[in-house]
C-alpha cells in the first residue's frame, strides 16, 4: 500500500469519528435518560398480561402511577384475552386484562373477574370511508353476512372486508357478539383474523374497505382509523355514562384468589379506586367503573332494547352454551370494589378473602346456617346454598352449566340463596 493511500486512509477514519461521536454520545444519553425515568420503584412486581385494549385503556398509564407513588412496579405483558387467563390460572401472571367477563367455563370460574372500568365497543374503518354512521342492526347483519357491500349502508360500491380476532375467547370480539348475538361465541363473517386487537386496526389501517372492532380507548388518536357512530350517537365516554351509546363494556382485571401475591394484587385493584389512577384512566377516554356504577342496574334494559331491535329471542340465551356473563351479574365483583374503596378510605390493608360466589343479599346466620346442599324431588331440584356456583352445582349433578341455564331460564351466572333450581330435564 502506498504511502499517500495509508495517509487517505487514516484521513477518511479520523472523518468519520468525528462525524459520528455527536450521534452517538447522543444515542447514549438517550438511552440513560430512559432508563432513568423507568427505575424501577421500591415494592413488589407484579406481572399482568392480556388484551391489548385493557393495557392501552387501564393498564399502561395506571401502572406509572402505582410505581410514581412508590408502592411497585408492573411488568406489562400485552398480547391478547385467553393468553392472559391462561397465565393467571397457571399461576405465571399475577393479573390480567379482559374487556369481557367470565365466559363460565371451568377455568374461568375458579377466577375472580373485577370490572374496573368502562369503555365504548367501537366498529372502526379507515378514516378514509365516508360511512360515519351505521345502525344496531346494520352492524349485526354486516357481522352476520347479510350485508357485504358498503354501498349497502350509504358507501362507495365495494365490498365490506370485515377483519376480527382468531381467538374466540377474545375480550373485544366476545363482548360484541354477546350483545348482537345473544352469544359471545358466535361464529361471523369475518374471513380475514389477526392475533389481537391492535393487529386488526393494522389491517383496517392500511384497508379504505375494512371493518372491524375495537375499543374507543384503544384508537383514540389515531389518525388513520375513525369508530362509527351507532343509531346517531358518537362512542364518547359521556354517550357511555348516559347509556345513549349502547355498545359499551367494563373492562376487567382477572386474578386468582389462590395465588401467592393474592395481597399485593389486591393492593393493585385497591389502588384504582384512588383519584391518581382514576385520573389515569380518564386520559384515554376510559369511564372509571364507580363513575358509571349505575350502568350495571342498566343492564337488563340495555340488552332487552338491543335484541328488540335486532330480533334476538331472549330464550337464546338459555340455550347458548358459554354465553357471555352480564356485568350486573358480577355483583361479587362489585362487592370486591366496594370493599377495596373502604380499605382505601381507612387505610386498612388489603385481605385476601375471596367474595362469595354467590350474589345474594346479605342474610340472617339462620338462613345460611346449612353449609352443604340440599336436593329435592328425586334429585331434579336443587336449593342454593352459600358457595354453590352454576358450575359447582353442574358438576355435583353430572349436568352441564348449560344445561342448568336452559332449565331454569337463566341469562348468565347469577342465582341466589334459597333459589331452587332444575338439575334434571324430568
Amino acid at each position: 500500500m502506498s504511502v499517500r493511500l495509508a495517509r487517505l486512509l487514516s484521513i477518511a477514519l479520523i472523518g468519520v469519528c468525528f462525524v459520528t461521536a455527536p450521534a452517538f454520545a447522543k444515542t447514549t444519553h438517550a438511552r440513560t435518560t430512559r432508563t432513568k425515568a423507568s427505575a424501577p420503584a421500591k415494592g413488589p412486581t407484579l406481572i399482568w398480561r392480556g388484551d391489548v385494549a385493557t393495557a392501552t385503556g387501564v393498564v399502561n398509564e395506571v401502572a406509572l402511577a402505582w410505581q410514581k407513588s412508590g408502592k411497585g412496579n408492573i411488568e406489562l405483558q400485552p398480547f391478547n384475552t385467553a393468553s392472559g387467563i391462561d397465565a393467571v390460572a397457571i399461576g405465571t401472571a399475577d393479573l390480567a386484562g379482559s374487556a369481557r367477563a367470565s365466559d363460565g367455563s371451568a377455568q374461568n370460574t375458579n377466577l375472580t373477574f373485577t370490572p374496573v372500568a368502562w369503555d365504548a365497543l367501537v366498529i372502526i374503518t379507515n378514516a378514509s370511508n365516508p360511512v360515519s354512521n351505521l345502525s344496531l342492526k346494520q352492524v349485526h347483519d354486516i357481522y352476520y353476512g347479510k350485508i357485504t357491500n358498503w354501498s349497502q349502508v350509504g358507501g362507495s360500491n365495494a365490498p365490506i372486508d370485515v377483519y376480527a380476532v382468531a381467538s374466540p375467547g377474545d375480550g373485544v370480539e366476545y363482548s360484541l357478539r354477546d350483545l348482537l348475538f345473544g352469544r359471545g361465541n358466535q361464529p361471523v363473517a369475518a374471513p380475514r383474523l389477526y392475533v389481537n386487537t391492535h393487529k386488526l386496526e393494522e389491517g383496517v389501517e392500511l384497508n379504505p374497505n375494512g371493518l372491524g372492532a375495537a375499543t374507543m380507548a384503544d384508537i383514540s388518536g389515531n389518525p388513520k382509523l375513525k369508530a362509527v357512530a351507532i343509531d346517531g350517537n358518537a362512542p364518547t365516554s359521556t354517550n357511555i355514562a348516559n347509556g345513549s351509546y349502547l355498545l359499551f363494556t367494563p373492562l376487567y382485571l382477572v386474578t386468582n384468589p389462590r395465588s401467592p401475591k393474592a395481597a399485593e394484587v389486591q393492593a393493585f385493584i385497591d389502588f384504582l379506586q384512588t383519584e391518581p389512577a382514576k385520573a389515569a384512566m380518564r386520559k384515554h377516554a376510559v369511564l372509571p367503573y364507580q363513575d358509571g356504577i349505575a350502568l350495571a342496574s342498566m343492564e337488563d334494559t340495555r340488552r332487552n332494547q338491543i335484541f328488540a331491535e335486532l330480533g334476538v329471542r331472549p330464550s337464546r340465551l338459555a340455550t347458548t352454551p358459554n354465553a357471555g356473563v352480564r356485568a350486573d351479574a358480577s355483583i361479587a365483583a362489585v362487592s370486591t370494589l366496594a370493599a377495596a374503596q373502604s380499605r382505601t378510605a381507612t387505610g386498612n390493608p388489603a385481605t385476601t378473602t375471596a367474595p362469595s360466589t354467590v350474589s345474594a343479599p346479605q342474610t340472617s346466620s339462620t338462613d345460611v346456617a346449612a353449609t352443604s346442599s340440599s336436593t329435592t324431588s328425586a334429585d331434579t331440584t336443587h336449593t342454593v346454598v352459600k358457595g354453590d356456583t352454576l358450575s359447582t352445582i353442574a358438576k355435583k349433578h353430572d349436568v352441564s352449566v348449560a344445561q342448568l341455564r336452559e332449565w331454569n331460564h337463566l341469562k348468565g351466572d347469577q342465582i341466589k340463596l334459597g333459589q331452587v333450581l332444575r338439575v334434571s330435564d324430568r
